[in-house]
């Protein structure tokens, strides 16, 4: 592929190149809906969920296990794998949960019919509401502060992802330009949030939220040097008072469980590919699956 041009003009009409090299050519298209039919599997729990370990992924499965955690046994789930690698967003099944083809996808079959919850925070949403407020505050200063720092993770992260991680990591080819315009960018947002937790404890306030867990797997990784291992490029040893957030939260035992659901890197004892209940976390890691009998 050739090295781009800073002459470069776009065509009158845009079209698709499908081999551009970069590292998700194989599945990116610019069209929706499924590629291949194939049905999801359903446990026997009433929460189905199926997704990927990335940052958007965590958000649910920390909520799930934080629920647990609290004694709503009426969270318990399956989490089936969804490797996003090989496009298995785009089966059948997969679209019909979620028209976007993006993990995490909730089917709730808790009621007489099964509902459809798709994106992360509506997710995230849907859980607190179903749990009597759980994590979501009732009112006030700080349910406005819960709900304007989720929606601002859910607005910031595609700049952090899509932007600075494509092309920091990602893209074919290293453009100054689009690396020094998303670093930029990545910057101002932990300074946004590092100001923030210099004021108080948690996003919302003194209370932990569904915030903090949707805003945690993305920026908390990211300070770590974790995330698209930028950490030493970004200067993250900058933003103390994130620093200090995400090492409180990464110690509630529901957190170390969910960031271990559908991971399928880093070390095999932390990864649990699905769980199906909560005894797999003891017995389904890849460590004890790949140990000899």
């Amino acid at each position: 592929m050739d090295e781009p041009s800073s002459s470069y003009t776009p065509p009158t009409v845009w079209s698709w190149k499908k081999d551009n090299g970069g590292r998700f050519a194989n599945i990116n298209r610019p069209v929706a809906g499924p590629t291949h039919d194939k049905e999801l599997p359903v446990g026997r729990h009433p929460l189905q969920l199926y997704s990927l370990a990335t940052p958007n992924g965590v958000k649910v499965t920390v909520m799930l296990e934080e629920l647990l955690e609290l004694g709503h046994h009426g969270a318990e789930y399956d989490a089936w794998l969804i490797r996003i690698n090989e496009g298995e967003q785009f089966g059948s099944g997969f679209v019909a949960v979620n028209p976007n083809s993006k993990i995490p996808a909730l089917l709730d079959r808790s009621g007489p019919a099964p509902v459809r919850v798709f994106e992360s925070g509506a997710i995230l949403l849907h859980l607190a509401e179903k749990f009597g407020g759980a994590f979501l505050p009732v009112g006030g200063e700080a349910r406005a502060e819960c709900l304007s720092w989720l929606f601002w993770q859910m607005g910031s992260a595609p700049f952090l992802g899509g932007g600075f991680g494509h092309f920091y990591a990602y893209a074919p080819s290293k453009i100054e330009y689009a690396i020094d315009r998303y670093a930029m960018e990545a910057k101002r947002q932990l300074d946004v949030l590092d100001q923030r937790l210099a004021q108080s404890e948690y996003l919302a306030g003194d209370e932990y939220t569904v915030a903090d867990m949707a805003v945690w797997p993305w920026y908390g990784t990211l300070v770590k040097g974790q995330l698209y291992e930028a950490g030493e490029f970004l200067q993250v040893h900058e933003y103390r008072n994130v620093l200090r957030w995400t090492d409180q939260i990464a110690q509630r035992p529901a957190v170390r469980r969910g960031r271990m659901v559908n991971r399928t890197w880093g070390q095999p004892a932390s990864q649990l590919h699905e769980r199906h209940d909560a005894g797999d976390f003891e017995t389904q890691t890849q460590d004890k699956l790949a140990a000899p009998l």
